[in-house]
Formats: structure tokens, sequence, C-alpha cells
């Protein structure tokens, strides 16, 4: 018994941690967009975006969620592709830089069972009712369009930059995934995307108000 329970903690404390990350890019990002009345992207934005996509990946795995598992599949190499616009991710060690861009492929092997995905272990999880898993999943991949559709913006640009349909997907998807993370019973989800969904509606506030003066 006591093993599980240091077990559980060891897994809180990873996805703690992915939120904790995530929030103070946010935090980073409200509070130098708040200096200048307009919203910036700084590039520790991207950086801490990385490191916690990557440890709440690892997070949905232990957990055996596919919602989560797909939610940072899904953005992870864009966080990526971001850092090469604003020239960090170069700044890396070349070594760390090979070790995640393979991660999300070393983890797809590792999942392999004679020559299938554990289809059990992800889709037939009964603490999560396959329901609840694709209205989570929706959630993930809504939240996920947002830099989607970021990317494409900054491509066009040539320049990373946070326009507003960003922060209107990051709202709806937000939404989504709160309520997922409420029957799911998942404060690591719940206490990330409350903090995450106040900053989302400031962001759109500060984006609406600069263009009405612009």
């Amino acid at each position: 018994m006591s093993d599980w329970l240091s077990y559980k903690s060891f897994v809180y404390i990873i996805g703690f941690a992915a939120q904790i990350l995530f929030s103070a890019r946010l935090l980073l990002q409200w509070i130098q967009s708040e200096k200048v009345k307009k919203v910036l992207t700084p590039e520790l934005f991207w950086q801490l975006s990385l490191i916690a996509s990557f440890l709440l990946f690892v997070y949905g795995w232990f957990r055996d969620d596919f919602a989560i598992m797909l939610g940072q599949s899904l953005t992870y190499f864009i966080y990526i592709r971001n850092m090469q616009l604003q020239g960090s991710w170069i700044k890396l060690p070349k070594l760390l830089r090979g070790f995640l861009l393979i991660f999300p492929f070393l983890i797809a092997l590792y999942s392999f069972k004679n020559n299938q995905i554990d289809v059990e272990r992800l889709f037939r999880n009964e603490d999560i009712p396959l329901n609840l898993l694709i209205w989570g999943s929706i959630g993930q991949v809504i939240f996920t369009l947002r830099f989607i559709y970021q990317w494409i913006y900054s491509e066009r640009k040539k320049e990373s930059s946070l326009p507003l349909g960003f922060w209107l997907l990051s709202l709806v998807g937000s939404l989504m995934i709160l309520s997922y993370a409420v029957i799911r019973k998942d404060p690591v989800l719940f206490i990330g995307q409350l903090f995450g969904f106040i900053i989302y509606i400031r962001n759109v506030y500060i984006l609406i108000k600069h263009d009405r003066l612009q």
C-alpha cells in the first residue's frame, strides 16, 4: 500500500511540476505584456513550454491517459519550431536537442507489444469511460489547434507571435479540459487549466483593446 502511495505521489509531482512550468510561462508572458500593453512572446515562453510538455507527456503516460498524451504529442514539435524561429533552439547542446527530438518516438517504441500499441492500456482504462475520453481528447485537439493556428500565423510573418485566434481557441479548449479534469478528478489538469483560463481572458482583452487603439 505504501509503495502504491509513493508511486502515485511521484506521478503527481511530475504532473504538478509540468503545470507549474506551464503557469510560469503564462505568468511571464502576461507580466511582460502588461508592461507594454500589448501581447508579447518572450523566448522563455517556448523554452518553458517544451520542458512542461515533456513532463506532462510523461505524466499522461504514467496515468494511462490518452487525452493528455495526445495533446502534448500534437504541440511538442510546434514548441520546438517556435524556438527555432526565435533562435533559442540552436543554443541548446546538440545532445539535448537530439534527445528532445527523438523522445516521443522512444515512448512510442516502448509502448509496442507484439508489434501492436497497447490499446487496452490507453483506450480501455476503467477509470476513464469512453465518452469522457472522447470529450477530453476533443478538448485537447481544440487546445492544440491554437498552436497549429499560431504556427501557421508565425510562419507567414516569419516571427513567433501569439495572435487573437490563439487566445480564443485557448479559452474554448481550456473550458473543455477543465470539465474533463473535474469529472476525471485530476487535480493536476484542473489547477493548471484554471490558472491559464484567467490569463487567456486577460490576453483577449489586451489584444482587442490594442487593436481598437491602433
